[in-house]
């Protein structure tokens, strides 16, 4: 038996074990029910063993607490709902869907999509490809369906095999789920989680969407150029040459833009020149009110309220768009297509009433902090603190994404330890979180537990039904999940040497 024949037979027990363990988890809101019942045990019994640690700021002694007591049952019971309203990312995300969604439902996301992939020149392609399918996740989820069928239609209209631009786009939009040229309603949720772990060791303190900001930006290049070269180099001498079946033909009128369709993005992108002109305009003046104290821009008001601002941008895009295509036709539709982006985050604020109680329980018997302050003395004996530390967290996080898709589920679940962890140790809130958000991704692409892998392996039916295999299309994605989190940690590593900003007001250091 072959070498190779061996290795492929490893990758698939590897992939049918990921796949099992991961169909034998619950729904991720029956697993966060199940883990409020264990923190309240856990928090019986280390109330009764009087576990403690003192803090390492104030050196106060913090002392577990249990929510079976008197105290913890009356206080679960007041706290029930402030616990769900009060949660930071539920308001931040709600918002960021009311402009993004209503961009999304009118067209644009995938007008603009279009535009930019069949415009480019065909040695641009792969380029085009990689920066619309990282960029996508502004629209959430919607490049995922988008991109890949494109970037095969593409391929195929070139002469290509299609399957590789399928794969191409599909990691493009998963692994490099995390990275954007602009803030995203990602970085609006993983902040406000953030934000509520820190506040256990440094209450008051906040967190912008904008902290990974400048890191963010240069993934989005280099993941482009990455993906492209991986492409080439590999995965289309890997796939070989695409024969088509017998009488197939594509129906090129679902991958073409419209006329009117190209009128709308020119228009909507002549709008968002305006709209930011003004914006920077507004920001000139030394005593401009968004401006920080002294006239600084980090920290400031601009930067601390970037959401109203990306808000009002998608908004206006959306109305610019709609308006000139004729998806809105009167002033009612407006808040019609908000609506139904609101209505699928029903699921979402379902989920978040049970998350919220989980971090709170772990905030509020403390054993968030009793955890991180053991985890950090661990490390500091161990010898492992600094950048093998973070990368520790980084693979951590890419293991725990192979079982859990939710990205706020598994940072809701991660962050009370991680990042309380890092200011022990001496790191910034916004370091653990882009350690997190870096493993949240690469491995996006190659689960069979993500929502859309289903998806792609229809995508792969379409041109070669016999490539349509968890097996086959996990093999043409590997190498992507490969290269880029090899890259991302080498850049994790340059910042980290260099001690260079994260973002504006988002620091590697406390």
């Amino acid at each position: 038996m072959s070498e190779q024949v061996e290795k492929k037979r490893f990758f698939t027990r590897f992939l049918d074990f990921v796949e099992r363990s991961g169909n034998k988890l619950p729904h991720p809101f029956i697993l966060f029910v199940i883990l409020c019942l264990v923190i309240i045990g856990i928090s019986f019994l280390t109330n009764i063993m009087g576990i403690s640690v003192l803090h390492p700021v104030t050196d106060e002694v913090i002392e577990a607490k249990s929510l079976l007591s008197a105290e913890g049952v009356q206080w679960m019971v007041l706290n029930l709902i402030g616990n769900f309203t009060g949660f930071a990312p539920l308001g931040l995300v709600l918002t960021m869907v009311i402009g993004i969604g209503l961009a999304e439902k009118v067209g644009f996301m995938s007008a603009f999509m279009k535009k930019v992939m069949l415009g480019a020149p065909e040695q641009l392609l792969l380029m085009s490809v990689f920066f619309i399918g990282i960029i996508g996740n502004i629209a959430s989820d919607a490049a995922i369906i988008i991109v890949p069928p494109l970037a095969g239609a593409l391929f195929y209209g070139t002469k290509r095999n299609p399957l590789v631009g399928i794969a191409a786009g599909y990691a493009a939009a998963c692994a490099g789920f995390t990275a954007n040229i602009v803030i995203a309603g990602t970085d609006a949720l993983l902040a406000g989680i953030t934000q509520e772990a820190a506040q256990t060791m440094q209450p008051g303190i906040e967190i912008s969407p904008a902290v990974n900001y400048y890191f963010m930006i240069v993934s989005t290049l280099v993941l482009t150029v990455v993906g492209a070269y991986v492409t080439k180099k590999f995965v289309e001498p890997q796939a070989g040459k695409y024969i088509p079946k017998e009488g197939f033909e594509l129906d090129k009128d679902e991958f073409t833009v419209s006329d009117i369709e190209s009128k709308g993005v020119i228009r909507a992108g002549i709008a968002s020149l305006i709209y930011w002109a003004l914006i920077v305009a507004m920001m000139i003046p030394q005593n401009s009110p968004f401006r920080g104290e002294g006239g600084t821009i980090v920290p400031s008001p601009f930067l601390s309220g970037i959401v109203p601002f990306i808000l009002f941008w998608f908004i206006l895009v959306g109305i610019v768009y709609g308006k000139t295509v004729g998806t809105i036709r009167e002033n009612a539709d407006i808040p019609k297509y908000m609506t139904k982006a609101m209505e699928g985050m029903a699921g979402y604020i379902v989920l978040v009433f049970v998350i919220a109680q989980f971090v709170q329980y772990f905030n509020w018997t403390n054993l968030g902090m009793i955890l991180a302050v053991s985890s950090a003395g661990v490390i500091e004996t161990l010898g492992i603190s600094g950048l093998p530390m973070v990368i520790g967290v980084l693979l951590v996080s890419t293991v725990v994404n192979l079982f859990i898709g939710s990205g706020s589920a598994k940072w809701a679940l991660l962050s009370p330890v991680f990042v309380p962890m890092f200011m022990v140790l001496g790191y910034s809130p916004e370091y653990a979180q882009l350690a997190y958000r870096i493993g949240d991704s690469v491995t996006n692409a190659i689960t069979p537990l993500f929502p859309f892998f289903p998806i792609v392996l229809g995508f792969f039916a379409k041109y070669d039904e016999s490539k349509a295999k968890i097996g086959t299309v996990m093999a043409m994605i590997m190498p992507y999940t490969l290269a880029f989190g090899f890259v991302w940690i080498v850049m994790l590593a340059v910042w980290h040497i260099a001690g260079l900003p994260l973002g504006p007001g988002g620091n590697i250091l406390l």
